[in-house]
């Protein structure tokens, strides 16, 4: 375990109270994510299997886009499933299935210490594939306000959500869910700029809409904000059944990831990624495994 996990293990996720937050850490390959970091065994992903008909015909009315992912958004779980990354995914998911045979887990929001440490990147492509490989109604949350980014990773434009919802006074919340490519993952975008977001999360019409969307589907991921120095993921925590939290090795400061995780009311921490950790040998993991057998190449068959 790096000196930065293990002065956070000792230090900030004691003062916060963290017993449970496990212990190890998993690394993955550079420019890659890892698996959530769990004591959970691994096990099949399942629907919760508690959604009343009703409720998913609001869902099912959605109107359907048409994803058009640029290169730049390395959404590797849609555009190349059979790539190390996307397998990546696929573990996190499992993870996560056997932490939700032990607690109830229906929403977490994916955040960060500072910007620019991948929380978009593993919030968009974990809700790909709980809705790709496990067949779950996913919905997947714009809910950083501040600075969406969601949307473009997709490809799309022009989208009212959570704003406009908020502006416009609309009592259903629903209304402004998009269905990607008529699968099983649905979007809320976060639509119209607001001044204050806080206003929105911190307000129990929101709380209520978020109820309401709980009971409609098997997995909520929400986009959060870093946890500081706005208060944005302080208040989805409220919100949320788990935090996840990404790390980009290197870039996070000690202080900043203690004092974030210390802002935070009810952290409900169920796991870190590191992503574009360093201590993993791409080269001999993918040439050994990933990649190594196709038709025709002997070369890789001497790899196997």
């Amino acid at each position: 375990m790096s000196r930065l996990f293990e002065g956070l293990s000792r230090a900030t996720f004691q003062r916060a109270h963290l017993d449970k937050v496990p212990a190890d850490l998993a690394r993955p390959s550079p420019g890659e994510t890892a698996e959530v970091l769990s004591d959970a065994m691994p096990g099949v992903i399942g629907t919760r299997g508690t959604i009343e008909p009703k409720n998913l015909l609001e869902i099912e009315k959605a109107r359907s886009v048409v994803v058009k992912s640029p290169p730049t958004s390395r959404l590797v779980a849609w555009t190349d499933p059979n790539s190390l990354g996307a397998e990546k995914f696929r573990a996190l998911t499992v993870r996560l299935a056997g932490i939700r045979r032990q607690q109830h887990l229906n929403s977490l929001q994916v955040t960060s210490s500072v910007i620019n440490e991948g929380k978009s990147f593993v919030a968009s492509n974990l809700a790909v594939t709980l809705a790709k490989y496990s067949g779950s109604k996913t919905l997947l949350i714009e809910g950083d306000l501040h600075r969406p980014t969601l949307a473009s990773m997709f490809g799309l434009k022009d989208l009212q959500g959570v704003g406009d919802w908020w502006a416009g006074r609309e009592p259903d919340i629903t209304r402004f869910l998009v269905r990607l490519n008529g699968s099983t993952l649905w979007f809320l975008p976060a639509g119209k700029t607001i001044s204050r977001p806080s206003d929105i999360l911190n307000s129990t019409r929101l709380e209520e809409a978020f109820t309401h969307l709980a009971d409609r589907f098997d997995w909520i991921i929400v986009d959060s904000t870093p946890m500081l120095p706005v208060i944005d993921a302080n208040l989805w925590s409220q919100l949320v059944d788990g935090t996840l939290l990404v790390i980009r090795e290197g870039l996070a400061p000690l202080k900043a990831l203690k004092n974030g995780l210390q802002s935070l009311d009810h952290p409900k921490l169920i796991g870190v990624v590191v992503n574009e950790a360093s201590e993993f040998d791409q080269t001999g993991y993918d040439g050994q495994y990933y990649g190594a057998v196709q038709d025709g190449d002997q070369r890789s068959e001497k790899r196997r």
